[in-house]
């Protein structure tokens, strides 16, 4: 029989765990987010919105590439050489299950992710801007890659690869703020943020543990 004191302690450390990796994955993300950012040279002929585009797009096949053919190449390796081959038979192993729910978490994340690419690029006038877009491309990679290596190691650890989705979210706030004041000046800029945050906090408090006395 499982122990209820037991789960609720490990539940405790691993969650330890998993928020002390998003701290450093965080600040790691944010060091390569800004030198490149800084340090890149400015991207030429970016003026046009076509070209800022066509390269947006680029950028977005490359993440398709390493982060979402990847996992799909991995999954299919798998039940290649093993009876997971037929995936009605139930075979599965740890690996199996974590490249999986990676695969998953990638296809529902990208969609995010190139939303915001998009609108970022949108609102990037010049080759210097669109540094943005290629710095949030590289972080967004390196952070996939960081949730399917730490997820492999312990589930704790897939929080290594927050910053990936916090860098989409980020940056979707940015372009609807952008695109709320075209709409509405200051007060449709500020409006979005203050829904979205209202729904998160009550998302935080609707899921947050209650503990016993």
């Amino acid at each position: 029989m499982t122990d209820p004191a037991h789960d609720s302690f490990d539940f405790r450390r691993q969650r330890r765990v998993g928020l002390a990796g998003i701290v450093a994955a965080s600040l790691l993300a944010s060091g390569l987010w800004l030198g490149i950012d800084y340090l890149m040279s400015p991207l030429p002929g970016m003026d046009n919105l076509g070209a800022r585009m066509l390269l947006t797009l680029k950028c977005c096949c490359v993440v398709v590439l390493f982060c979402l053919v990847t996992g799909v190449e991995a999954v299919a390796h798998e039940r290649l050489t093993s009876p997971a081959f037929d995936p009605l038979a139930g075979f599965e192993t740890h690996r199996l299950r974590v490249n999986q729910r990676y695969l998953q978490n990638t296809v529902e994340q990208i969609i995010v992710f190139a939303a915001a690419l998009f609108g970022l690029a949108a609102y990037c006038p010049d080759g210097s801007a669109m540094r943005a877009v290629v710095a949030t491309t590289v972080v967004w990679i390196a952070a996939r890659a960081a949730f399917w290596l730490g997820y492999h190691r312990s589930a704790a650890l897939r929080g290594l690869g927050a910053p990936g989705m916090a860098i989409s979210m980020i940056v979707l706030l940015y372009v609807t703020s952008r695109f709320g004041r075209e709409i509405a000046g200051t007060v449709g800029a500020i409006v979005p943020l203050v829904a979205f945050f209202a729904v998160e906090a009550v998302l935080f408090w609707g899921t947050w543990p209650v503990e016993d006395d």
